[in-house]
């Protein structure tokens, strides 16, 4: 049959329709119809079987190779993307906390206070006692004075206090304590001259309430008679310097993690004699995990009720001398620290003692800490107390014994030598 011959549709009943087609199978021409015999009948049909399901065999194979190909367009095949699925791993960075330059705790509210360092002389003698704001304080300093008595340097920057002293007047050793505070503020009342000519040539800001126009940052509560009676308060020592804006860079190595070698349950407890007023104990405390101070055995309460404590204990045995400055109307003689060089220390944390030596290279900058084993010591983040013990004084700290029973062992980190 010729390729153009058309096929023959069915009949609704499913006979074939008469298809016409040129006398003697031509391709024209006028002649009459002619009737496909069965066997040409059976022959179109197959040969139309075959042709649609060649066509429709074609049109899928163009199906799936347009697939192919517009996968491989868009960056590779199914096959491949099935086989190796790619995974993304959220990653978020831990957020920076800001901590406190001083104590290595979190800043409140998550910001270091624009403001600077601030320093404040308290007395120690008994009559100064009880003290107000030194558990509110970053770090303080005890320093030796005349007649074996000490005073002490209540350093705030990430707190402070609604009520601070009572205020003394400033010693020598002072210029070494506020040397290395980045320019603190230093509020004290008086001092004899040549020490106020020492404050006068240091890197700080004084304010010496005995000065003219002081009156708005003291404060004199009932109960208290003079000299023990003048206090002060952060707020208004800080509003003398709106300007500055600066923290102080900080003083020690803060970390949780006690330096490597330290002896857990070696430090429950230092004692220094420093004299029979000023004979310092500190106690580890499991239940507050700090140190609490006593004087000759009995609890240092505070104003508001409260006993002194501290997160960290550092003692720093320093050279000592007697100046030629008299200090009193007694003759009492100006004791004089040498803040540089090096000696040994002492440094309670977590019930721990870890001895090594202090070093520090220059007034402005503060001491390194360095264990016996040769690795630096760190303090735990929170407010320190800073003993600056006289060569001569015996150091004392407290340990738990080797076994379960008994009472604790005494051990002596400086050797007992003749007093200055």
């Amino acid at each position: 049959m010729p390729d153009d011959e058309p096929t023959t549709p069915e009949t609704p009943d499913g006979t074939p329709e008469r298809a016409t087609r040129p006398p003697g199978g031509g391709a024209g021409g006028d002649g009459p119809p002619s009737i496909l015999s069965r066997k040409e009948l059976r022959d179109q049909r197959a040969g139309s079987s075959r042709t649609k399901w060649y066509v429709l065999g074609a049109a899928a194979l163009v199906i799936v190779v347009g697939g192919v190909l517009a996968a491989v367009l868009a960056g590779g095949s199914p096959a491949a993307k099935t086989a190796a699925p790619t995974t993304t791993t959220a990653t978020t960075a831990a957020p920076v906390v800001a901590t406190c330059p001083l104590t290595g705790t979190p800043a409140p509210g998550g910001t270091v206070p624009p403001r600077p360092a601030l320093a404040a002389k308290i007395g120690n003698y008994t009559d100064d006692r009880p003290s107000a704001g030194l558990n509110k304080a970053d770090v303080v300093f005890e320093e030796p004075v005349e007649g074996s008595y000490t005073r002490l340097v209540a350093v705030f920057q990430c707190q402070g206090a609604s009520q601070v002293g009572d205020l003394r007047s400033a010693r020598q050793p002072d210029v070494g304590i506020l040397s290395q505070l980045s320019n603190p503020v230093f509020v004290h009342a008086g001092g004899i001259n040549p020490v106020l000519a020492l404050l006068a040539a240091a890197p700080i800001q004084d304010k010496n309430i005995l000065d003219g126009g002081m009156g708005s940052i003291t404060l004199h509560p009932g109960g208290r008679y003079a000299p023990y009676d003048t206090f002060t308060d952060t707020a208004s020592v800080w509003a003398t310097v709106p300007s500055d804006t600066t923290p102080p860079a900080p003083l020690f190595t803060f970390s949780a993690v006690p330096p490597a070698g330290a002896v857990p349950a070696s430090g429950l407890g230092v004692h220094i004699p420093f004299s029979t007023e000023a004979d310092v104990t500190w106690t580890w405390n499991p239940s507050g995990s700090n140190y609490l101070r006593a004087y000759s055995g009995v609890p240092d309460k505070l104003v508001d009720g409260s006993q002194t404590a501290a997160t960290n204990v550092v003692v720093m045995t320093v050279p000592t001398f007697i100046g030629p400055w008299a200090e009193n109307s007694q003759g009492g003689r100006e004791v004089e620290v040498t803040a540089t060089g090096s000696g040994p220390v002492v440094v309670l944390r977590d019930g721990m003692a870890i001895t090594g030596t202090w070093t520090r290279s220059s007034l402005t900058q503060p001491a390194t800490f360095t264990a016996a084993n040769g690795t630096p010591i760190t303090l735990h983040p929170g407010n320190t107390w800073v003993e600056l013990a006289p060569q001569g004084i015996p150091v004392t700290t407290t340990a738990a014994p080797p076994s379960t029973t008994g009472t604790g062992a005494s051990i002596h980190t400086t050797p007992p030598t003749s007093r200055p």
